[in-house]
């Protein structure tokens, strides 16, 4: 079975649990932006706060990529991502996965990070490199080149322990081709056309996946997106 263009989240996922598991026991943890608090069950070992600003409800604006249901019920925190309302120095860890195209100026939440965290703690996010519109009207950037996480998470005072990409070129061109018979369904509204793209899909499925099995840095064209922890000074 082909499975390039499919392994976005599910190595994503991975990467952010595999760093939990590292985090010594009774640490806290503030999950900003948390959602539906998806890692929330991997932070059993730790003293969880999740924190969200709570306003999406799964339709959105109904443009673009859409969840249809959401639940943030059981935030503990509801506030701007800027202004969390909690002492400074006062957490161990911040968990921010997926949410920075979601914020108007994301520096000043990696600001409001610094102050939250006790010296030396940690600072784990995720991010795409590149999206597409999804959660709207709440999306403001479609991504993040590990440029912007050098330049900006230095001057802010974070060292980076880890910066590592998330899939390549090909394995992302696979993602969208996948993704071609949905959304023809929906913008182009025709059935044989829908039909014909999803048959012929699949010979460029292959193609990608031997160039993938090639690959040699493509990522640094594009990727899925970053991963990183950084650690305060």
């Amino acid at each position: 079975m082909l499975k390039i263009g499919t392994q976005n989240e599910s190595t994503r996922d991975r990467w952010v649990i595999d760093s939990l598991k590292k985090i010594s026991k009774g640490k806290s943890i503030l999950d900003a932006g948390a959602g539906e608090s998806k890692y929330k069950k991997y932070c059993k070992h730790l003293k969880y706060i999740s924190q969200d600003f709570a306003k999406y409800d799964g339709k959105g604006d109904g443009k673009g990529l859409q969840t249809k249901k959401w639940s943030v019920n059981k935030i503990d925190i509801i506030s701007d991502i800027t202004k969390i309302p909690i002492p400074s120095k006062s957490v161990d860890v911040v968990l921010c996965t997926e949410v920075f195209e979601h914020i108007i100026n994301p520096i000043n939440a990696i600001i409001e990070f610094k102050r939250v965290l006790k010296k030396n703690g940690e600072l784990i996010i995720t991010a795409p490199f590149c999206s597409l519109t999804h959660f709207a009207p709440y999306h403001y950037s479609t991504g993040f080149n590990r440029y912007f996480y050098e330049r900006v998470l230095d001057k802010i005072g974070f060292e980076i322990i880890e910066l590592s990409h998330n899939g390549n070129y090909f394995e992302y061109i696979a993602q969208e081709i996948r993704r071609v018979p949905s959304v023809s369904s929906r913008y182009a509204s025709d059935r044989i056309l829908t039909y014909s793209a999803k048959v012929l899909s699949l010979p460029y499925l292959i193609l990608l996946q031997f160039l993938s099995n090639k690959d040699t840095n493509s990522y640094e064209l594009l990727c899925f997106g970053y991963h990183l922890r950084a650690k305060k000074l």
